[in-house]
């Protein structure tokens, strides 16, 4: 499973210097995939629609751009702070924390 994930918006953007992240999950220990494939799982993330409905947005806010393939499926969602349902904060915490660890890092 790879899963791509992006950060747009928030204080200080800079595009040019903000490009997506691809995270493999067979690189990841055997703990870390099981973790995301369970976050996965509780966002119920392949049942999100692709944009959620507008709402009201925050000044400074994100916009997240996860991106989800594998051989049987592969979905792309979009979500705008302040994320509300807890889950899907939860599995936005987990690939942010995934992208800014250095490589061999978590070795």
């Amino acid at each position: 499973m790879r899963v791509e994930f992006k950060t747009e918006g928030g204080f200080a953007y800079f595009p040019g210097l903000n490009q997506p992240s691809t995270i493999d999950a067979s690189e990841l220990s055997a703990q870390e995939a099981g973790e995301l494939e369970r976050l996965i799982e509780a966002a119920r993330f392949f049942d999100l629609p692709e944009t959620p409905a507008p709402r009201h947005s925050v000044a400074d806010g994100r916009r997240y751009t996860i991106s989800i393939s594998s051989p049987e499926r592969s979905h792309a969602v979009h979500v705008d702070d302040p994320i509300e349902d807890a889950n899907i904060q939860a599995l936005v915490d987990f690939l942010g924390a995934k992208i800014r660890m250095p490589r061999g890092a978590g070795d």
